[in-house]
């Protein structure tokens, strides 16, 4: 088989300890890909309505993706999915590192999980030999640990995908990890995880992984690879803050190229934006009621991007990436190293909480990932009780004597310690801020900023309505790797896909015209959609696919690798069939969508008094609506109609 594929899937029934592989026909690749839409292919119907997301009857898959070992860049993505104990939706979680196309070299495009172990069990896969293995030596371990006592036992050609202690004791926003410290952070599947009690996959396969046109393959990826090393230099990072400055201030926006941030992640990774954004009014502050006064670039500084490259020893690449925006880190103290934090970490962990400690930064996001933990609904919490803390709702007793006083890093570090092993404080708070606010009440809940139970990312809808819709709308609540308008105008699918609004690299508008609804903005939401779907099929990186899709050849290295010669209209309706089967599980397990709506406090209700985001006010409900008729739900209740269902022949009993 030369299709990219490998044509089969490994199911796991933990309860009984039996394998069983099965075989997955082309035209199920040809209408949902492979990666995140074969996944909603199987699960759809594989996990019951009403399953609860920590029982048996769910199903935990790792995914790998279709251009995944075929010599296309960026294509390193793996994805964890199943039903999300912290959202109760359909959930998935996206990570880097060096464990996809090791998926792949074991023979299969996913490896699903059904049931659960009475005791601790990891899998391992040699060659086409698979176990069960004991895993009681290393429950109690922090993932890292566990990982390279793994791979001493199984080599260190061995690929491993570990919980912490999070995941064990089931916190509701823990993640997945491997390459050490690299996280499926999102939608706690860590969770999941955790409840079939087990605590690893260590995969070590051979297999070969064949294209149909391997010399097109190369081709596209040569012509790729040369947007990717132009590079001009960008000074001192005090001029990216400057710049966001520049862009606060002014009464207009401009559109922008992927080669601009390209450059950025190239030099400083995404902690490139760790000053810009506060300055921008794309970061929220002080659990999202601060702004870029509270936040100015001489308290940012702590996050300076040139400050924390500095500790850079070595740059760090996921598997076929030539941009490299990783990297790892020396520190002082307990650990002498960490993977850098990236900007949603820093943000989280400093602005969100008003800590100014950069060591803290370095310390927190080594525990995190350690833990097992998402750095991004960790930090999110721990602002929620911050606020909490302030506004006297609780008090130092009920926080087990912490000052939980803005910015207190030594606080913070405590606290998170509680969080992963579920102590004290930290059991109320390791489910995140929705159940958190619920557990507190006295009006908590106005404080935990939310999507569907999900905290959103350290990008504001406030200044990019965009994100604001796509923590609404997405099957996946609170989720800011799809879309937002910022990243329709990087793609660049215009140029590729007919129908769509194009902007000029670079054109001149209004910033007001953000905030109004439109058949444009919705068309240009959904495109982001349909695109990122296609992405996660294919395994590649958000990143690389900023570059624009004339520059980074989706569509052509989709063609070259499985013979097929689909146009980029037939891709995005793969992408539109991915998401509405994806939505159509929500529906089945009993979710209303209009209820997956972000905070109010995050979309300007009220609007803020000062700061970058003065007076700004997200018209949700109309952009929701709007969304969701473009894919042909029903827009009053974001439900798919049966003529949808029909025409992209989805069976949704």
């Amino acid at each position: 088989m030369n299709r990219g594929y490998m044509g089969k899937i490994l199911m796991v029934d933990l309860s009984k300890g039996e394998f069983r592989e099965e075989t997955i026909r082309d035209e199920v690749y040809e209408k949902y890909l492979s990666g995140l839409g074969l996944a909603a292919y199987l699960l759809h119907d594989r996990i019951p309505a009403g399953a609860d997301p920590l029982g048996p009857e769910n199903v935990l898959g790792f995914v790998s993706g279709l251009l995944t070992g075929t010599g296309s860049l960026f294509a390193g993505r793996w994805m964890v999915v199943g039903k999300s104990p912290l959202t109760g939706t359909w959930g998935d979680a996206n990570c880097g590192g060096s464990f996809s196309p090791a998926i792949k070299r074991c023979g299969y495009d996913g490896i699903f999980f059904t049931g659960a172990s009475e005791k601790p069990v990891y899998l391992y896969i040699k060659n086409n030999k698979i176990e069960l293995k004991d895993a009681s030596s290393l429950w109690g371990k922090d993932a890292i640990e566990s990982e390279e006592l793994l791979q001493e036992q199984h080599g260190r050609g061995a690929r491993v995908a570990v919980i912490g202690p999070s995941g064990e004791k089931l916190s509701l926003i823990s993640g997945i990890c491997n390459d050490k410290g690299r996280i499926a952070a999102r939608s706690g599947l860590g969770a999941v995880m955790g409840s079939k009690k087990l605590k690893a996959v260590v995969l070590d396969g051979k297999k070969r992984i064949a294209s149909y046109d391997q010399a097109a393959v190369r081709k596209l990826s040569k012509k790729c690879n040369k947007w990717v090393q132009f590079q001009l230099p960008l000074g001192p990072s005090i001029g990216a803050g400057l710049l966001g400055t520049l862009l606060r201030v002014l009464p207009t926006a401009m559109a922008m190229d992927g080669m601009i941030y390209k450059m950025i992640l190239r030099q400083w990774g995404t902690g490139g934006l760790n000053q810009m954004s506060p300055e921008w009014g794309d970061s929220p502050i002080k659990n999202w009621k601060g702004s870029s006064t509270d936040w100015p670039l001489k308290r940012s500084k702590s996050a300076d991007p040139d400050k924390i490259k500095r500790t850079e020893f070595v740059k760090y690449h996921c598997y076929s990436c030539p941009l490299g925006c990783g990297g790892k880190c020396s520190m002082t103290g307990k650990y002498s190293e960490t993977h850098k934090p990236e900007y949603e970490s820093v943000l989280a962990l400093g602005g969100l909480c008003m800590n100014e400690d950069t060591d803290s930064l370095f310390l927190l996001n080594e525990m995190l990932n350690r833990g097992g933990m998402d750095t991004i609904s960790a930090g999110a919490t721990i602002a929620f009780a911050m606020e909490c803390y302030e506004r006297g709702i609780v008090t130092r007793e009920d926080m087990d004597g912490i000052d939980l006083a803005w910015g207190n890093a030594d606080a913070m570090v405590v606290l998170v310690h509680k969080m992963i092993n579920r102590e004290g404080i930290g059991d109320l708070l390791a489910d995140g801020s929705r159940l958190a606010a619920e557990r507190i009440g006295k009006g908590a809940h106005l404080y935990a900023v939310h999507a569907g139970g999900q905290e959103p990312a350290m990008h504001d809808g406030r200044q990019d309505p965009g994100f604001a819709v796509h923590y609404s709308v997405e099957p996946t609540p609170g989720r800011h790797t799809i879309g937002s308008q910022l990243y329709y105008e990087m793609f660049q699918l215009w140029k590729k896909v007919k129908g769509l609004p194009g902007k000029w690299p670079f054109q001149i508008y209004h910033k007001n015209t953000k905030y109004k609804a439109s058949i444009d903005k919705a068309k240009e939401a959904a495109a982001c959609s349909k695109y990122m779907n296609v992405i996660n099929g294919s395994g590649l990186c958000m990143f690389g696919t900023f570059l624009g899709v004339t520059r980074t050849p989706t569509f052509d290295w989709l063609n070259a690798v499985t013979g097929w010669n689909k146009t980029p209209e037939e891709y995005m309706e793969i992408g539109a069939r991915i998401q509405t089967l994806k939505q159509a599980f929500n529906i089945r397990q009993g979710v209303e969508p209009k209820n997956n709506k972000l905070s109010g406090r995050a979309l300007g209700l009220p609007p803020q008094a000062e700061g970058a985001n003065k007076g700004r006010t997200v018209p949700i409900d109309k952009m929701m609506e709007d969304y969701w008729q473009q894919f042909g739900w029903d827009s009053s209740t974001g439900k798919p109609t049966v003529d949808t269902l029909v025409r992209l022949g989805i069976d949704a009993r």
